[in-house]
């Protein structure tokens, strides 16, 4: 039977360079993985179905929630979001580390579910530059410009609510801490004992006969 992977849940203000980090740490290290949310948010030009999110109508989000699909969802900016329960059980099960790209919501509800899970929280290094990044990539009117940036007062107020706490000022070095969080979390006292049970055991049970 396969170790259980580890479960982290990232969030951060939006803008922030979450996607861009969580990608680019995926491809740095094995045996770990992404969770495909499902949302009602309209497709963005430049992204997949299946691979950035599963774009679903209202009724088919509703039709989800009602059957109990969802480990978490919740509303941000009038659109739903929401985690693949069988996914993400399969997937751990198998021994992968599983990340959820998720708002502090869904969060608060992954925490109750899986008091073990792992969570950070990304911020940008000043609002300015949360700004420029947001009017940068050109996906959102002023408007909603100045929406995200209203929330990021909101979502901050939770920051206390996670384990670790990353700032995206130099893209490396915020790389770099998330890849230690995830190598932490893989030496955690618990896991290493159910991975490594054979040599405790024998290390337990040793005679000086033996030698």
């Amino acid at each position: 039977m396969a170790e259980l992977g580890n479960l982290y849940v990232i969030s951060a203000p939006s803008g922030t360079g979450k996607t861009t980090l969580v990608k680019s740490l995926v491809e740095t290290l094995p045996d770990i993985t992404v969770s495909v949310s499902h949302t009602t948010r309209p497709k963005r030009p430049a992204e997949i179905d299946g691979v950035n999110y599963y774009f679903v109508p209202e009724n088919k989000f509703q039709e989800m929630i009602n059957h109990h699909d969802f480990l978490e969802y919740a509303t941000v900016f009038n659109y739903h979001y929401g985690t693949s329960k069988r996914w993400v059980e399969q997937t751990l099960a198998r021994g992968i580390d599983v990340i959820l790209e998720i708002e502090w919501q869904g969060c608060l509800q992954i925490q109750k579910l899986f008091p073990n899970c792992i969570s950070i929280y990304i911020l940008p290094p000043s609002v300015s530059d949360l700004f420029q990044r947001l009017t940068k990539r050109n996906q959102d009117n002023m408007e909603v410009i100045r929406q995200r940036i209203a929330d990021v007062r909101e979502t901050t107020h939770h920051i206390g609510e996670y384990d670790y706490v990353v700032v995206n000022d130099d893209f490396a070095a915020a790389l770099n801490d998330l890849t230690v969080i995830v190598q932490a979390g893989r030496l955690l006292q618990e896991r290493q004992i159910a991975k490594h049970i054979k040599l405790l055991t024998q290390l337990e049970t040793a005679k000086l006969d033996e030698f």
